[in-house]
């Protein structure tokens, strides 16, 4: 079976468009949609057909462009059902622990609340593969907004147990200002700061940062490593459970 292409194209000021396309059957399905128009453009340039919109979670950035492609293409839209405003054309919620095909591969879908009340993570273990939305970010992590500091922290916790190899697939380009932060709470973290270099190289040629992968994640961002003994020292946390790390951490970064 040919592995799934992933197209990545940047949409409004910061979101990212993602089209995930199966070679053999011509499935094709646009990760949450921001901008109808951008994400029609994309399936031109690439000569493929909508068949699937895998949504995130609410927020209008994400989408706002759901009623034009599934009036365009009656593409079928699936989406977290436990969300605190309705997904538009919906056709079938999901909720942690659902599972489902496309393209004959396996989905599963991880319950990641938090950043919304009901977001939710599409793996596909076959191919290596995670769409996160706004729950993880290089470097980062998005910001809690419906839920709980308790609950993001389980959310990137079950992130943080997928394979290492696993190919990350962000909702927003915005691992160089979490790169500056990253660095004020583990100066000292080797892999960080050449995470660091290498994204301001990239953003220097205006190129993209993601995908990224578990494994570069577990190295070298902060919300995911509230074990780290510098950490802990720099926030003067040394007893703290890694909830109270994570919560400490995400409170200086709305403040950085």
């Amino acid at each position: 079976m040919a592995p799934l292409k992933v197209f990545q194209f940047p949409v409004l000021s910061d979101n990212f468009g993602l089209l995930l396309h199966d070679p053999a059957t011509g499935e094709t399905a646009s990760i949450d949609a921001a901008d109808g128009g951008a994400v029609k453009n994309a399936l031109a340039t690439r000569g493929w057909t909508l068949s699937h919109i895998l949504v995130t979670h609410h927020h209008s950035d994400h989408t706002d462009g759901i009623p034009g492609l599934k009036q365009d293409y009656h593409a079928a839209v699936y989406g977290p059902a436990e969300e605190s405003r309705p997904i538009p054309g919906l056709d079938r919620g999901l909720k942690g622990g659902d599972r489902f095909t496309f393209a004959g591969r396996p989905v599963s879908v991880i319950f990641a609340p938090g950043h919304t009340k009901g977001h939710i993570v599409y793996h596909l273990p076959s191919d290596g593969l995670a769409f996160v939305g706004d729950v993880l970010f290089s470097l980062g992590c998005g910001r809690v907004v419906e839920g709980t500091m308790e609950e993001m922290w389980n959310s990137l916790d079950s992130l943080r147990r997928l394979p290492p190899d696993t190919n990350v697939y962000c909702g927003h380009e915005y691992t160089e200002a979490n790169a500056r932060f990253a660095l004020t709470v583990e100066p000292g973290n080797a892999a960080l700061r050449r995470r660091a270099e290498e994204v301001k190289e990239l953003r220097a040629k205006a190129l993209p940062t993601l995908p990224t992968t578990i494994a570069a994640e577990l190295a070298a961002n902060p919300f995911l490593r509230p074990e780290s003994t510098e950490i802990r020292n720099n926030l003067a946390m040394p007893q703290a459970s890694n909830a109270e790390v994570f919560a400490e951490l995400r409170e200086r970064k709305n403040r950085f």
